[in-house]
């Protein structure tokens, strides 16, 4: 069952930029191996050339002791290799059977068998704990769902070696350790699973090694049990990794910059009212399916027959979409960073000032201009790129984020808030993301940060408001301010 991997003097370049410098190590069979680095370290482009969606530009890789060289992800699915994206890799308009087994479909002389098909499919759902019938469109799932059909597509491969991305980003608490269960039944059964987190106490928990990657190169090999969490972030970023939350500043207080009463979001929101201070940072948990994301996308005009009062700056106003909300200084990071944070088909600069587009185009648009705009926000946000002209998808995860979030703070904008800023992120950076939310409190902002870390919530936020069944459940503070209180609010035991 088990496949022995081996990577030898791997390399991969893009154009002049050179990702992969000669990488070699083993994947030792029937483990769970913790593949860690900062983003852009060269992670998940080394795992898509073992999974065929790359070739690699020099270098070779032996499974099973022979020489293989992929051209397909085809080609690798055959020899048992699956791997699971970050971003997903799902059609929108096909069902969910039709998904897990778009190119693999079963036949049955020449029909194919749809029955068959949705009976694998809702063994493999169940598997992985997701409630919905085969036939649903993937279209009308929300993020956490569609993660579990990546994971659930997988599944129905018959992997021998198991690639996770990320796999727990959008998953609630019980939905992970439902994964975590399946993958330790998995590695009863042989396969090998090689594990791409940035949520190290998961690593820790859950992988047998850790091959550590930075700057395109391998780095370290060791036991998981022979390193601290600590240890596993110096290792990654290469230094000494100081605290990662900044000091908590006091509550400011003063009249609120955002004040929201009685909001509604037809079958999401029922009654929220909060409200938000200039310098505050204030925090939104729940579970999936609460109802946070959906509360500011109808705060923001993204969603019709959204209804409530909403003041900025002591003046009520009526947010019929994004632009108007732009236009009273509220901006939104979303969730989904490839399918509503950007335009990854577009070029970076084009990225970055598409809310801002007056500033640079009086009246014709001054690419010059964009250009030094482009040039500021990778210097000020960490953004790792060899060529400022290249597309927003050549970035990896990490620094699709750091442009996501230079694009939204453009405008420069009066109340921010960000839909699970870190996601997918390494800590490096998420130690750069939560420096950047408290500075722009420092400056004034109001700053709203929706999350699923609660630790990160905890760190980062004055106050943190509960959702639970489309209500607010509770708003924490000081003391009361713990995991404890959270998960209890969150599941309704308090």
């Amino acid at each position: 069952m088990s496949l022995a991997i081996e990577f030898r003097g791997v390399k991969r370049s893009f154009g002049p930029v050179q990702v992969l410098h000669g990488v070699s190590f083993a994947i030792t069979p029937g483990t769970v191996m913790g593949l860690l680095g900062e983003n852009g370290g060269g992670k998940s482009t080394l795992m898509k050339i073992l999974a065929g969606y790359l070739e690699p530009s020099a270098g070779e890789i032996l499974v099973d002791g022979q020489p293989r060289h992929f051209r397909s992800s085809r080609e690798a699915e055959a020899d048992g290799i699956v791997l699971i994206h970050q971003e997903f890799n799902l059609a929108e308009d096909l069902t969910i059977a039709q998904n897990i087994f778009l190119g693999h479909e079963k036949t049955r002389g020449w029909r194919l068998d749809d029955e068959a098909m949705r009976a694998t499919t809702a063994e493999v759902l169940r598997q992985v704990g997701l409630q919905a019938s085969p036939d649903t469109r993937v279209r009308q799932l929300i993020v956490a769902e569609k993660q579990l059909v990546e994971i659930a597509k997988a599944l129905a491969r018959k992997a021998r070696l198991l690639i996770m991305d990320e796999p727990t980003a959008t998953l609630t608490p019980g939905e992970t350790e439902r994964l975590f269960a399946l993958m330790a039944q998995l590695k009863g059964e042989g396969t090998t699973i090689v594990y791409i987190s940035h949520k190290l106490d998961e690593v820790e928990r859950v992988t047998d090694e850790v091959v550590v990657m930075r700057d395109g190169a391998f780095v370290a090999r060791q036991p998981t049990a022979s390193l601290t969490r600590h240890a596993m972030a110096n290792l990654m970023v290469g230094r000494e990794l100081s605290d990662l939350f900044p000091p908590k500043e006091p509550a400011p207080e003063g009249a609120p910059l955002l004040q929201v009463s009685g909001f509604q979001v037809p079958g999401w929101a029922r009654d929220v009212s909060f409200e938000v201070r200039p310098g505050e940072i204030l925090g939104f948990a729940g579970l999936v399916g609460a109802g946070r994301t959906e509360l500011f996308e109808g705060l923001l005009g993204l969603r019709p027959g959204s209804s409530g009062q909403v003041q900025v700056a002591g003046v009520p106003v009526n947010l019929r979409n994004p632009r108007e909300a732009a236009n009273e200084g509220i901006t939104y990071l979303s969730e989904d960073r490839k399918g509503k944070g950007l335009h990854v088909d577009f070029g970076l600069r084009q990225n970055l000032t598409l809310m801002d587009l007056k500033r640079y185009a009086r009246p014709w648009l001054a690419p010059a201009r964009e250009k030094e705009a482009l040039a500021a926000a990778v210097q000020s946000y960490g953004i790792r790129t060899g060529d400022l002209d290249q597309r927003a998808s050549a970035l990896s995860g990490g620094n699709q984020q750091k442009l996501a979030l230079a694009k939204v703070l453009q405008p420069q904008p009066r109340v921010v808030v960000l839909d699970e800023p870190t996601r997918g992120v390494d800590v490096g950076a998420k130690r750069d993301i939560y420096f950047l939310v408290q500075r722009l409190a420092r400056e004034g902002r109001a700053v709203i940060v929706i999350s699923s870390e609660l630790i990160e919530l905890i760190g980062l936020c004055h106050r943190v408001a509960v959702m639970r069944g489309g209500r607010l459940a509770a708003t924490l503070q000081d003391e009361r301010l713990t995991e404890e209180e959270l998960i209890a609010h969150a599941t309704g035991t308090r």
